[in-house]
Parts: C-alpha cells; structure tokens; sequence
C-alpha cells in the first residue's frame, strides 16, 4: 500500500512503496548540509577511457569518500548541465566521489551520434561503473539516464547502492511511439525517422532515428517485475510534457525493491532544474548518503 506524504512547503509530495522510513520523514526533519555553488568553478580535468574497439568516453571525476556519484544524462545531453555541475559540487562540499561522462557520440566523446543506441549507451555507463568508479556508487539518471541507471543496477547489483531517477525515462520513445496509429508508424518507418517537437532545444524538435526505437524495443522493463533491490528515489515533475509523471509509479510498482519514494514536483517540468528542484536532488542524495553510511565503509 502506497503512502501519501504531502508537503505544501516544497510544493512536492512524497509516494512511498515499501515499508521504510522513507525521503520524505527524512527530510521533513533536516535541512541538507552546507553547499554552494561558486562563482569561481574548481576545475576538474577532462579524461578519456580509451576501449578496445569502441568509442573513448569523455568523463570528469571527483575522487574522493564512499559511496561515489554517477551522473548519467538524457537523450543527447552531455555532462556539462546544471543538475550535474550542482551534483558534482554537492559532493565535493561532502568530499564524496563523483563522475560525470559523455555518451558515445555526445560532447567531447568520440563516436557517431547517427549510429548510437540505447544498448550501446548502456554499454557507455557499464565502463564507466566498471573501469573508473571505484567502490559502491549511487546513480543519478535523468530522463533516458534514469531507464539506464536501472539497467546498470540489475547488470551490477554488488556494486550500485542506491539508485535517483530524475523524469525516468523507463521504455522511452518505445511507449509513445507504439501508441501511435499503424499508418502513422509505418510512414515513420518508411522515412527512417521519427520527427518530436521539443522546446528544450534550439532546433525545436528531435528527429529519432526509426532504428534507434526498434532497437530500444529490447531493453523495456515495464512488461515485468524489475529485478533491482537497492534503494530507489524517483523524482518527478508533474508538467514533464515529454515523460509523463505517472512513468514513475509505474517503475516504482514494478521495483522489486521494497525501499522505494516517488517524489513529485507540482509545477516541475521535464528538466527540473530550478533552485527547489535542485535542492531536492541534493537532498535525496544527502539522505542516501546518510542511509548507506551504516552499512558502506
């Protein structure tokens, strides 16, 4: 039985799914610890991990206490967004670990984007848990981030702890696109792409690869139970006009996991990220942080 938390001064409520004591206890009862973002940066030097045989991937790291952070981005973004840069320097004010990365074929990575795919992506994030980060690690995925922070967790559970899903993206592309009329996918099939509207680039919409949605067909995971058991933090904005915030529940229902929030922000979008929304994901990551502590050395 879901419990509903509201919380009228975050203009957010808190949907618990497992009996825990839960983000929203939490955080109804401390505020986060000091951080700030600076007006003068810290840099953090840009590295490549160089693989036999596909593309070197471009990342960022923080080194420092366990567990570390992995930022993963959304759909062709790269690692220099706000939520990561805010992230990343939530964990440098804790001296916890943190790693921010390129997708192959986005940013500074090598790689073709017209070639890329959701399994190859979730090939990208699994070499970077595997070949940089050390010890146990929370994920932060936002949006298409989200759906591949769960195929990490279930490719290496002895390794992710915990798990925040920003505007989870679970079966993206897939669930709309199926959803279309026949006639409708096949003409998208005939012309090799599917043209979305998006006011969150210049250009003002996307044009998805036809092949990029067929292949992502072999990575959906709201058909069944999903097998993750660390703890989850589902963070959703209630105008997301791109992944509807009921995507949420239905991760939330099908986790295995019994340690599981759904938060909701009334007037976020898909981005999420103004101030409030940015407190609140540094707050989730503080309180895992405190969770795991007993137990992550």
């Amino acid at each position: 039985m879901a419990a509903w938390v509201p919380c009228p001064r975050w203009s957010w409520a808190a949907v618990s799914f497992g009996r825990h004591r839960g983000l929203s206890a939490s955080l109804t009862l401390k505020s986060p610890r000091t951080w700030w973002l600076p007006a003068c940066r810290q840099k953090v030097s840009l590295s490549f991990l160089k693989r036999p045989d596909l593309p070197s991937l471009a990342y960022k790291r923080l080194k420092g206490k366990s567990p570390g952070v992995i930022f993963i981005p959304g759909y062709r973004s790269n690692m220099n967004g706000k939520k990561a840069l805010a992230v990343e320097e939530f964990c440098k004010s804790l001296g916890h670990a943190f790693i921010r990365f390129d997708y192959s074929g986005v940013g500074s990575s090598d790689g073709n984007l017209a070639e890329c795919t959701v399994g190859k992506w979730r090939k990208d994030v699994l070499s970077i848990i595997d070949d940089i980060a050390e010890g146990p690690q929370i994920l932060v995925g936002s949006s298409l981030g989200g759906w591949l922070m769960l195929h990490a967790a279930i490719a290496r559970p002895e390794k992710v702890v915990a798990l925040i899903g920003i505007a989870t993206a679970v079966d993206g592309l897939v669930t709309p696109f199926r959803s279309l009329p026949v006639e409708v996918q096949k003409d998208i099939e005939m012309k090799g792409y599917w043209t979305l509207a998006s006011k969150y680039i210049e250009e003002g919409f996307y044009n998805i690869p036809y092949n990029f949605i067929k292949e992502a067909e072999h990575h959906c995971l709201l058909h069944s139970p999903i097998p993750v058991a660390c703890p989850v933090r589902l963070i959703h904005g209630m105008k997301d006009d791109l992944v509807p915030w009921h995507t949420s529940l239905q991760v939330a229902d099908r986790l295995v996991s019994p340690d599981v929030d759904v938060i909701l922000r009334k007037h976020g979008d898909h981005r999420l990220k103004e101030k409030a929304d940015i407190h609140l994901l540094v707050c989730t990551i503080d309180d895992l942080i405190d969770k795991l502590s007993t137990v992550v050395t």
